[in-house]
C-alpha cells in the first residue's frame, strides 16, 4: 500500500455495527505489483445468532443480545424475521440469564400476547396461553417436534437446557399438525460447538434452593468433524409457600459433519423432577371478589408429583446441492409420574357442617406413563423462475403417543381434617390404591407444502397447505367391578391453510397480513360415551414490523382475529362436555426489542385482547369474556451495563408485569382482580476490574420484588402468584 494515508476496510453486516480494520501509514508495506485499496465496502444481510454449526442453521442458532434476526419456527427454514409475514418472538439465551429465568413460564412473562400462570402458581404445568388460548399441551414444541400431551402429567423443560426460546402466535397447522389456535412454543436445546467453550454455575434461593450446573462444548477430534455437548444441572430444595423444588438432569448431544454438505446430531435427555401435586388455597365468599386465603389445601408434608422422563433423538441433514436439502428430525419420549395430595373433592370432604371453619380432607393418587414417537422428514428446494425466488419445503410427519393413567381415592379422614382458624401441617397417611385407569393413543399423519416466494428485494409471500389424517382411541376401566370396561374411537381427516405477504421497504419498515387455520382432535369423551369432535381454529393477521437502518433494534406491532370453533364446553343438562363452544378475540399486540452498543437493552409490550364466547351450552355465557382470560396485560423490562469508567462491568435490571382483571368462570360472576409485579436483577462481572478473575460473574435476582400475593381462581380452585424469590448466581465461563 506504499506509505499514503490509512486504508480502510469495511465490513457492514445489517442489524450490526461496521466492522472497520485500518492499516496505518508506515504500518505496512504492499508488494511492489500490489494494487491500493481505497476503502472497500462489503454489505450483505447479517444471518443473525452467530455461528454455531451444530445449532442446525442460524434460525435455531444462538441470539446474539436481545434481538434475534431469524427464526425458523415460523417457516421450518431459516428465514429473517423481518420477512416473515407472521407474528414470531426469540427469547435468547441472555436474556434468560439477565432475567435468570428458572422455568419456561418465567422465560415468556415479557413477551407480548403471552400470559403465565393463569390459574395462579403451579409447579406441575407450564400454564402459558397466547392471544387467549392455553398452549400448554398441544402447543409444547422442543426442537420442533411436539412434547407429547398427557392426561395430567406432561414433560419439563429446563431453561438450562436451552439455547432460545421462538414464540409462534396463532395458528400453525400447515407445518406442525394437530395445534391449538392460540400457537406454539418451540424450546430450541443447546448443541455441539465448533469453539471449545464451558461454564460452571451454582445457585442459592432465599426459601432454601441450592443449584449447581454445567455445560461444556466443543470439538472431539482433531479434525474437527465430531463435536460434542453435555450439559447437567442438579437442584434441591423448596420455592414459595414450602412447595418442593428437585431437579435432576443430564443432557448429552454429539454433531458429525464429515463436510460442510452433511450433518447429523444425536442428542438425549434423562431428567428427574419432584414438586408438589396440589398448590391450591382456600377461599370463601362468591362475588364479585372472591376472598383468597393464605392457606394451603393440601399438606406440603403429604403432597408430592414425583416425575422420570427421558427423550432420545437425532436432527439429520443434508445438502444435496444449492437447490435440494433433507431433513429428518425424529425423537422417542418416555415419562413416568406419580403423585398424591389431599383435597375434599371426595366422599365426605368438603367443610364441617357442625363445624364451619373445619375443612375435611381425603387422599386422591395419579400415575401416568406417557410413550411416544414422532419423525418429521422434509425436502427443500431453493431455485429461481425468473424474477422470482422460491424456496419450497415438501414434508411428511408421523406421530405416535399414548398415555395410560390410574386414579384412585379414599374418603374424607379425620386424620387430615384442617381448621382454617389454626392450620397446621405435617400429616402423613396411606397412599390410595389406583382403582381406574384410562388409556388414550393417538397417532397422526401428515403431509405438507409450503412455498415462500420473494419478488425482487421488497416482497415476501408464503403459502402452505397440508392434509392430516388422525386416529384417537380412549379406554376406561375400573378395577372394582362397579363398571364395566368403556372404549372409544375417532378417524378424522383435515385440510389447514396459511398465505401471508410482507413487504419490506428499504427503510426498514415491513407492512403484512396472514391468514392461518388449526385443526385439532379432542381426546374428550362426550355425553354418548363417543369423543368429540376436532376443534378448529382461525385467524386474519395485520401488522407492521420496523428495524431501523444499522440497529438491532425490532419494533412491532399486530392486530388480529382468532376463532375457535367446536370449542369443548361442559354441558350441565347432560352433565358431560361437548364440542358446541365458539370463542373468539379480538386484539392489538404491541412490542419493542431494544439492543443498543451502549450496553442498554429494553423489553416493552402491551396486548389488548377482547375475547367474547360466541357459542356455549350456557345461553347466559354467550357474550361473556372467557374465564381467567385478561383483557389488559403489559411488561417493561430494562437492562443497563456500565461500559467503562470505575463501574465498567456492573449491570442492573428492572421489570414491571401487570395482569389486567378476569374472570374466575365463564358466568363472569367472580372476578380476579388485576395485580403488577415487580422484578429486579444486578450483576457484576470480576474480570472487568482484574484479569484474573475474568471469566468469572455474580448475580443477584429477584421476582415479585414487593411479595405481593395477587389471587387468580379458575372454575372453583384458587391460587396465589409466586411469592417474593430472590436467587443468586455465581458463573464461571471459559
Amino acid at each position: 500500500m506504499g506509505m499514503g494515508a490509512a486504508r480502510r476496510l469495511t465490513l457492514r453486516l445489517a442489524g450490526a455495527a461496521a466492522l472497520s480494520v485500518t492499516v496505518g501509514a508506515g504500518e505496512a508495506r504492499a508488494q511492489d505489483d500490489a494494487t491500493p485499496l481505497d476503502g472497500i465496502e462489503v454489505q450483505g444481510r447479517g444471518q443473525g445468532g452467530g455461528a454455531n454449526p451444530g445449532a442446525g442453521g442460524t434460525g435455531r442458532g444462538p441470539v446474539q443480545g436481545y434481538v434475534a434476526t431469524e427464526s425458523r419456527a415460523g417457516t421450518k427454514t431459516d428465514t429473517p424475521i423481518m420477512e416473515t409475514p407472521r407474528s414470531v418472538e426469540v427469547i435468547g439465551r441472555e436474556e434468560l440469564e439477565d432475567r435468570a429465568a428458572t422455568s419456561i413460564p418465567e422465560a415468556v412473562r415479557y413477551s407480548p400476547g403471552v400470559t403465565t400462570n393463569g390459574s395462579g402458581f403451579d409447579p406441575r404445568f407450564d400454564q402459558i396461553s397466547i392471544r387467549g388460548f392455553p398452549v400448554n399441551t398441544f402447543g409444547d414444541y422442543k426442537d420442533g417436534l411436539r412434547q407429547a400431551q398427557g392426561q395430567f402429567a406432561t414433560f419439563r423443560t429446563d431453561p438450562f437446557q436451552l439455547e432460545r426460546i421462538d414464540i409462534i402466535k396463532g395458528p400453525a397447522a400447515v407445518l406442525y399438525g394437530q395445534s391449538t389456535p392460540g400457537g406454539l412454543i418451540d424450546r430450541v436445546s443447546k448443541r455441539p460447538t465448533a469453539e471449545p467453550q464451558f461454564e460452571a454455575i451454582g445457585t442459592i434461593g432465599g426459601t432454601g434452593r441450592y443449584e449447581a450446573g454445567f455445560d461444556a462444548s466443543g470439538p472431539l477430534n482433531a479434525e474437527g468433524t465430531l463435536t460434542g455437548r453435555l450439559t447437567a444441572l442438579g437442584r434441591l430444595g423448596e420455592v414459595d409457600f414450602d412447595i418442593e423444588d428437585e431437579r435432576f438432569f443430564l443432557a448429552p448431544s454429539f454433531t458429525w459433519a464429515p463436510n460442510d454438505e452433511t450433518r447429523i446430531t444425536i442428542y438425549g435427555l434423562a431428567q428427574k423432577d419432584e414438586t408438589d401435586s396440589n398448590v391450591a388455597v382456600m377461599n370463601a365468599g362468591i362475588s364479585p371478589n372472591i376472598n383468597v386465603l393464605n392457606i394451603r389445601a393440601s399438606d406440603p408434608d403429604y403432597d408430592y408429583l414425583k416425575q422420570d422422563q427421558y427423550q432420545l433423538g437425532y436432527e439429520l441433514e443434508h445438502a444435496f446441492n444449492e437447490t435440494f436439502t433433507v431433513r429428518q428430525n425424529a425423537r422417542y419420549n418416555h415419562l413416568d409420574m406419580r403423585s398424591r395430595y389431599l383435597t375434599a373433592g371426595v366422599s365426605g370432604g368438603g367443610f364441617d357442617p357442625a363445624r364451619p371453619n373445619v375443612y375435611r380432607r381425603g387422599s386422591w393418587a395419579i400415575d401416568e406413563t406417557i410413550e411416544a414417537v414422532q419423525l418429521d422428514n422434509q425436502l427443500q428446494a431453493k431455485f429461481e423462475t425468473g424474477a422470482i425466488r422460491h424456496t419450497m419445503l415438501f414434508g411428511l410427519d408421523y406421530q405416535w403417543s399414548e398415555s395410560r393413567q390410574g386414579q384412585g381415592s379414599l374418603a374424607a379422614n379425620p386424620a387430615y381434617d384442617l381448621d382454617i382458624d389454626d392450620p397446621r401441617y405435617g400429616v402423613d397417611g396411606p397412599t390410595p390404591p389406583i382403582t381406574t385407569r384410562t388409556d388414550i393413543g393417538l397417532k397422526q399423519l401428515g403431509l405438507y407444502a409450503q412455498d415462500q416466494i420473494k419478488i425482487g428485494e421488497r416482497w415476501n409471500i408464503s403459502a402452505g397447505v397440508r392434509r392430516d389424517w388422525a386416529n384417537r382411541t380412549s379406554d376406561n376401566t375400573r378395577f372394582d367391578g362397579s363398571a364395566p370396561t368403556a372404549s372409544a374411537e375417532r378417524d378424522d381427516k383435515a385440510f389447514s391453510y396459511n398465505i401471508g405477504v410482507l413487504y419490506a421497504f428499504e427503510s426498514g419498515i415491513s407492512p403484512y397480513a396472514s391468514y392461518s387455520t388449526s385443526f385439532l382432535p379432542a381426546a374428550v369423551r362426550g355425553p354418548n360415551g363417543g369423543l368429540l369432535k376436532p376443534t378448529e381454529g382461525e385467524q386474519i393477521e395485520a401488522g407492521v414490523k420496523y428495524q431501523p437502518p444499522g440497529s438491532s433494534s425490532l419494533f412491532t406491532a399486530a392486530v388480529y382475529r382468532l376463532t375457535e370453533k367446536n370449542a369443548v364446553k361442559y354441558d350441565p343438562l347432560n352433565g358431560a362436555a361437548q364440542a358446541i363452544g365458539e370463542i373468539e378475540t379480538r386484539g392489538v399486540e404491541l412490542s419493542a426489542r431494544i439492543d443498543l452498543a451502549q450496553g442498554f437493552k429494553a423489553i416493552a409490550s402491551y396486548n389488548y385482547n377482547d375475547a367474547e364466547i360466541k357459542r356455549d351450552s350456557v345461553a347466559a355465557n354467550v357474550g361473556n369474556q372467557p374465564l381467567v382470560t385478561p383483557r389488559h396485560t403489559a411488561s417493561a423490562w430494562l437492562d443497563y451495563e456500565f461500559q467503562g469508567g470505575a463501574l465498567a462491568g456492573l449491570g442492573f435490571g428492572a421489570g414491571v408485569r401487570h395482569v389486567g382483571a378476569s374472570y374466575a368462570e365463564n358466568a363472569n360472576v367472580i372476578r380476579n382482580r388485576p395485580y403488577t409485579l415487580l422484578d429486579a436483577a444486578a450483576r457484576y462481572d470480576f474480570g472487568t476490574a482484574n484479569p484474573k478473575l475474568a471469566g468469572y460473574s455474580l448475580a443477584l435476582n429477584a421476582t415479585n420484588l414487593a411479595d405481593k400475593d395477587a389471587p387468580v381462581c379458575n372454575s372453583g380452585r384458587c391460587y396465589l402468584s409466586q411469592g417474593r424469590t430472590v436467587i443468586g448466581t455465581l458463573r464461571y465461563r471459559w
